[in-house]
């Protein structure tokens, strides 16, 4: 049975057949494994074979005995939450990808891209279309409120969607997402806008807007669209907010950290244990998941193009400055200095879970970098005489990341408060922000209508003429259904975000050391104890926000709670923990 759903094209014909990945065992036994199941048995078994205790998968899929996926949290807590559009905006602020959502600060919305060659720089979302869902104000006035958001993919998909769109099966929008802040402190999506660029003189591209549905047809139109946009957010999530941001930037901090300091250097000491098993992860990697053919191509929407689309943002977007937890909510609008404290931060959001969580564990590694630093260097000369570190620094700006190396945002290494920064910046890249992005994989995108990994068609049109329209009017479920992955993509998919989003039992969580004997210095070792405390302090606070009704992005009746930067877990599938390291 199960060959079937991994050898064929084979489609979901109703909802309850996803549900049954959940509900039902299927059997591998005396079955030949298709080429492509292997490479999830390779994958995992390699994982395993190089890092002890990852993950249960592989139990599953080696004896070939009773293969049945565990709910994801979304599924399991409620399994039709992912089609409220509450839900959608939820999972903007404590998602599996949190950090895209940005403050509108001006309106319409624009583009930076060539407008000859990818169409209009001025969005097609306007006034008109969502003015009525602003209980009352007009759009200047939830500008001027800080009540409108936007999720926006358009620039960063726009000129890949004709090869994208090229390949078989493979249909994809470049997308914007609008969102308005309701009166509740929810957000919900109030405008979709779905973009193609000119594709031929007969094709001068076009921008659709969707709005939330006011009959059944409209209804799911709407529905569709947000699969699109879920499917933007998907693809962005994994190659480049993860994969980009996350483990591949982060090599030269770790090839530099063995090669330019001593193991007895104390900022050795520091990173060593944000450098745990990332490099052996990152090859495993190459080999079954980034590679041609491999996981990211056969189930994600930008297929062959996947890596084009991570080298883009990285030319375009990424900067060693912005990598910071208080910097990015600052470039995104979603925070402002405090006025009555310069060294903090007011949330443009108050229930923001990822950047309300995130800024105790911001504030509790850069207070233990502090003072670990401040027991080495207590003067300029400690520093600037310092020629290992700066050799350190030196090749992780000149080598690691050469193409960049002359940009004017790269922190000098000339005063002790830059060093904090540049090693607050590095662990919380390689430990909370990791965690953010890794650890809800399997919760959100294990269910795969609500965070589609692939898109396969277009929306059609609202014309009688159109077979596509009459199909969607005549079976919109089992048209959403052809939309989105099929039982193969799901499956697989699936299978490794399972994988992905376990914690090995012998995880290092941040605030925690395996190696008990890391330094001689008596100084150190209360620092890192005082960190250690912290850290759990902070594990209460999360705790108590969990179990506070008046935070309905974290609490209420089928609400997923926000724990994926809470740093401690067990082993397996828990949606919780922040590893020291990027280690799966």
């Amino acid at each position: 049975m199960i060959e079937k759903v991994l050898t064929q094209k084979s489609e979901f014909k109703c909802f309850s057949d996803i549900d049954r990945l959940y509900n039902e065992s299927f059997t591998l036994q005396d079955q030949p494994k298709s080429g492509r199941w292997k490479n999830i048995a390779g994958f995992v078994t390699n994982i395993s074979n190089n890092i002890q205790g990852l993950p249960r998968f592989l139990e599953k899929l080696e004896d070939s005995i009773g293969l049945r996926f565990s709910p994801p949290q979304l599924f399991a807590k409620d399994r039709f939450s992912w089609l409220r559009d509450e839900e959608m905006g939820r999972q903007a602020l404590a998602g599996v990808n949190p950090l895209q959502i940005e403050l509108v600060k001006s309106f319409p919305l624009m583009s930076n891209l060539d407008s000859e060659k990818y169409g209009p720089e001025e969005s097609a979302i306007k006034a008109e279309h969502f003015n009525h869902q602003l209980g009352g104000l007009s759009v200047q006035q939830a500008i001027e409120q800080n009540r409108l958001f936007v999720v926006d993919y358009n620039d960063a998909f726009m000129p890949y969607i004709n090869k994208i769109n090229a390949q078989k099966d493979r249909k994809m929008y470049a997308s914007r997402t609008l969102y308005f802040l309701k009166d509740s402190g929810t957000i919900t999506p109030v405008a979709i806008e779905l973009s193609l660029p000119p594709s031929s003189p007969n094709f001068q591209g076009s921008k659709r807007v969707f709005t939330p549905g006011q009959d059944a047809t409209t209804h799911w139109l709407w529905t569709l669209a947000k699969a699109h946009a879920a499917s933007n957010d998907a693809g962005f999530h994994q190659l480049v907010n993860h994969w980009l941001r996350s483990h591949a930037v982060v090599e030269p901090y770790i090839i530099a950290t063995h090669r330019r300091l001593s193991v007895l250097h104390p900022i050795s000491k520091l990173l060593l244990p944000h450098c745990r098993y990332t490099l052996e992860i990152n090859a495993l990697a190459r080999q079954l998941l980034i590679n041609a053919a491999g996981v990211v191509e056969t189930c994600f929407t930008t297929g062959p193009h996947s890596m084009e689309v991570s080298s883009y943002a990285y030319k375009a977007l990424w900067r060693f400055d912005m990598e910071n937890l208080p910097a990015d909510l600052l470039r995104r609008g979603m925070a402002t200095k405090d006025p009555n404290d310069p060294d903090k931060l007011k949330l443009v959001l108050e229930d923001y879970p990822y950047a309300a969580d995130g800024m105790l564990i911001w504030s509790a590694i850069q207070e233990w970098v502090t003072e670990y630093v401040s027991l080495y260097y207590t003067d300029p000369d400690s520093l600037s005489n310092d020629k290992e570190l700066h050799n350190w620094w030196d090749e992780i700006r000149h080598k690691g990341h050469a193409d960049k190396s002359d940009e004017p945002w790269w922190p000098e290494l000339i005063s002790k408060e830059n060093l904090i920064f540049i090693l607050s910046s590095i662990i919380w890249v390689t430990s909370a922000h990791h965690a953010a992005v890794n650890f809800g994989q399997y919760a959100y995108g294990g269910y795969a209508p609500n965070h589609p990994c692939v898109t396969r068609r277009l929306i059609p049109e609202q014309d009688m003429d159109s077979n596509e329209y009459r199909e969607l009017l005549q079976n919109p479920q089992k048209f959403f259904l052809s939309m989105i992955s099929n039982k193969f993509q799901a499956t697989y998919a699936i299978s490794v975000m399972d994988a992905l989003s376990t914690h090995a039992a012998d995880e290092e969580y941040l605030g925690q050391r395996v190696q008990v004997n890391w330094t001689a210095d008596p100084k150190a070792i209360a620092c890192a104890n005082k960190f250690a405390q912290r850290v759990k302090q902070v594990e209460r606070i999360i705790d108590q926000r969990n179990a506070d009704a008046k935070l309905k992005n974290r609490n209420g009746a089928g609400v997923v709670p926000y724990e994926l930067l809470r740093p401690t877990s067990g082993p397996g599938v828990t949606g919780r923990g922040i590893p020291n390291s990027v280690s799966i």
